[in-house]
């Protein structure tokens, strides 16, 4: 399996720039499916490299998961260590603009697993 490309920091910026204004306020129309799609998998991709390794799935339906941190391999089957969470969710934490206890707290994001904080990697790109 080859590497991914390193996601650009200038393109993640970019990518997450274009849902602003919906992460501002829910109020706002939905951004594009291709700009949601961009801002959300270019910040897992970003989580992956920040914290390599294959111990913790993210999962961000319908858009990616991704495998990160550092830890026992997981190879088949669902994963001991997961988060998941919607895209507005996990743009919110990517972007500092949400912490993770509040959104534990809230239910806007499940982790299960001893690994699964990835709390410590956040935010990903500054709000």
């Amino acid at each position: 399996m080859s590497k991914r490309r390193p996601v650009d920091p200038h393109e993640l910026r970019a990518a997450v720039e274009a849902v602003r204004s919906w992460l501002d306020d829910e109020q706002q129309p939905k951004p594009q499916r291709p700009d949601l799609a961009a801002a959300v998998r270019l910040s897992l991709r970003t989580l992956e490299q920040v914290a390599p390794g294959h111990s913790v799935e993210v999962r961000v339906p319908p858009f990616a998961a991704v495998q990160c941190v550092a830890g026992p391999q997981h190879t088949r089957g669902t994963p001991p260590n997961v988060v998941e969470t919607d895209p507005r969710t996990w743009l919110l934490l990517a972007t500092g603009r949400l912490d993770w206890a509040d959104a534990v707290d809230a239910g806007r994001l499940s982790a299960s697993g001893s690994r699964a904080d990835v709390s410590r990697w956040l935010p990903i790109v500054g709000s």
